[in-house]
C-alpha cells in the first residue's frame, strides 16, 4: 500500500500505526477494509440490511413511501461488529477521543471511493447529540475530524464548531429500549433540533446526514422528516456501522 514505506497497521491497531498522524483519508480507508466486515450482498438499496437471496427487507421503514421515510437510502461503511463496534464504544462511551479522527478519515475515504453517492449533495451534517452529553459529543468530534480529514475540501462538510444541526435539550436514550420506546424517542430528538443557519438554505437541498450506528431507522427517519418538513429535496444517510437486523 506504501512502496518503500512501512505498512499500515491495521484497524484496530491504528493507535500504533506509523500514519496515524500523517495517513490520508483513503490510505487509512482502504487499510481498514481489510479487516472491517463489509455490508453483505446483496442487500437492501434502501437500508443496506443484508437479504437473503430473493427475500424482500424485512425493515418495516423500507416499504413506507419515502415522503413517510424521509431519507431515500442509508449507506454504511462496514457492519457493526468485532473491533469496530468496540472502538465505536470506546469513543461514545468512554471518550477515548482518538478514534473520532480514525471514524472520520473513514467516513471521508468512503465519500472518495463512492462519487456517484455524492453526487448533488449540497451538505453533509451529523446526527447531533445533546450540547451537554458526557463523556464527550461523539458524532460531532467524528463529523470535525471529517472536515480535517478532507484536506481537498471536496465535500460540504461544515468546519468545526459551526455544525449546522445542534440538539440542545436532552431527551430519552433509546439504547435498549423497546420498539416503541426508541419510536417515541425518535420522535423526540428530532423535535430537539435546530437547524443554525438559515432555514431557506434547505429548501430543495439534498443533505447527507451522518451517524455512527443504524439499527432499525427510526431515529434518522424522524430527522429526515423534519429537514424534509423544512423544505430538504432529498435525505440520505451514511452511518459508520449497520446492525445485523432480523426485523
Amino acid at each position: 500500500m506504501t512502496a518503500g514505506l512501512p505498512d499500515p497497521a491495521g484497524f484496530p491497531d491504528c493507535p500504533v500505526c506509523a500514519y496515524r498522524i500523517t495517513g490520508t483519508a483513503r490510505l487509512c480507508s482502504d487499510c481498514a477494509g481489510r479487516t472491517l466486515q463489509p455490508v453483505a450482498e446483496p442487500h437492501c438499496p434502501v437500508c443496506s440490511q443484508g437479504l437473503a437471496p430473493g427475500r424482500p427487507c424485512s425493515n418495516a421503514v423500507c416499504s413506507l413511501p419515502e415522503a413517510e421515510r424521509g431519507f431515500s437510502r442509508v449507506d454504511a461503511v462496514a457492519m457493526y461488529s468485532g473491533a469496530l463496534r468496540d472502538k465505536i464504544h470506546k469513543l461514545k462511551y468512554e471518550g477515548k477521543t482518538g478514534w473520532a479522527m480514525i471514524f472520520g478519515r473513514l467516513l471521508v475515504g468512503w465519500m472518495e471511493s463512492h462519487p456517484e453517492a455524492m453526487r448533488g449533495v449540497d451538505y453533509v451534517v451529523g446526527n447531533p447529540t445533546h450540547s451537554g452529553r458526557q463523556p464527550i459529543q461523539h458524532i460531532e468530534a467524528i463529523m470535525d475530524a471529517a472536515f480535517t480529514e478532507d484536506v481537498t475540501r471536496t465535500h460540504p462538510l461544515s468546519p468545526p464548531g459551526s455544525h449546522r444541526l445542534v440538539k440542545h435539550s436532552e431527551t430519552a436514550r433509546s439504547a435498549t429500549r423497546t420498539l416503541d420506546e426508541k419510536r417515541a424517542a425518535a420522535t423526540a430528538h428530532a423535535a430537539a433540533l435546530t437547524w443554525t443557519g438559515d432555514t431557506r438554505d434547505i429548501k430543495g437541498a439534498t443533505i447527507l446526514l451522518v451517524d455512527d450506528v443504524f439499527t432499525s431507522g427510526s431515529q434518522l427517519q424522524h430527522v429526515a422528516r423534519r429537514l424534509r418538513a423544512t423544505g430538504a429535496a432529498d435525505v440520505r444517510g451514511l452511518v459508520l456501522a449497520r446492525v445485523p437486523w432480523g426485523g
